[in-house]
């Protein structure tokens, strides 16, 4: 099922649910979708089997989400805003929350930050190292917006650009969106103080060493599923992780 809701400035964001239950707010990669991370490999089926609501929003600039093309539409820790207008909009108060790579780092930055309280959480995707440096990061894929026509085979950059092409990602707005993003002190990580599970790959290191993460997150358990960062996330075996680790939700 899926619905639209407005965002802080009014933005129509898509949000698609699954299941029934206690809520479990999920949120996609950069340049995914809610559709591409959760849903089409059985990952929100396999969460909504043990007793969920699963609740997937398309980020902004992704899936079905609006893709503004004002600057003014990007501020800065933009997709944290519109996760905190997610858990308004839907008046939760006691509801768990995760994310895939750019959705772990959102849903770690609200946490730390005091937007959002769930009760536990999920970094999937996730080592230490992604938290940081972020302009670095912000180049690399923005030069790759800005030569993707330019893009051959022989690149190493050819899947990236196939796969935004596959997902029709709106570059102008994805290029506006990358400059929202912050770094995030590593001390306010003392803050995510909820049981937490770090899921990754184990050939994942594009955001760092997700076992460092973990241990410098107060109360943090480390898990590990095959696959590099583009394929951990299609395999069954992450979404039983998250499934495992979250338990039935009449258990909680």
């Amino acid at each position: 099922m899926s619905e639209t809701y407005p965002s802080f400035d009014g933005a129509p964001l898509a949000l698609h649910r699954a299941g029934a239950g206690r809520p479990v707010i999920l949120l996609h990669g950069l340049f995914s979708s809610a559709h591409m991370n959760w849903i089409k490999f059985g990952h929100a089926e396999a969460i909504a089997a043990q007793g969920y609501e699963v609740l997937l929003p398309d980020l902004r600039a992704h899936g079905a989400s609006a893709a503004p093309h004002d600057p003014a539409a990007y501020p800065p820790d933009v997709l944290v805003r519109d996760l905190a207008a997610l858990v308004d909009h839907l008046g939760l108060d006691d509801y768990d929350l995760g994310g895939f790579s750019l959705g772990a780092r959102t849903v770690l930055h609200a946490v730390a930050k005091g937007a959002v309280a769930p009760r536990r959480l999920i970094a999937g995707g996730m080592g230490l190292g992604g938290l940081t440096d972020w302009q670095a990061r912000a180049e690399h894929f923005i030069a790759l917006i800005d030569r993707f026509d330019a893009i051959t085979r022989e690149d190493p950059a050819w899947l990236a650009a196939q796969f935004m092409k596959s997902q029709r990602v709106d570059r102008v707005a994805a290029r506006l969106l990358l400059g929202s993003f912050t770094d995030l002190p590593l001390d306010l990580l003392d803050r995510v103080t909820m049981p937490t599970l770090v899921v990754c790959g184990d050939e994942d290191d594009d955001n760092g060493s997700a076992s460092d993460l973990a241990a410098r997150l107060p109360d943090a358990t480390h898990a590990e599923v095959p696959g590099t960062h583009m394929d951990s996330v299609t395999r069954p075996e992450f979404g039983r992780a998250i499934a495992g680790w979250l338990g039935p939700a009449d258990g909680r």
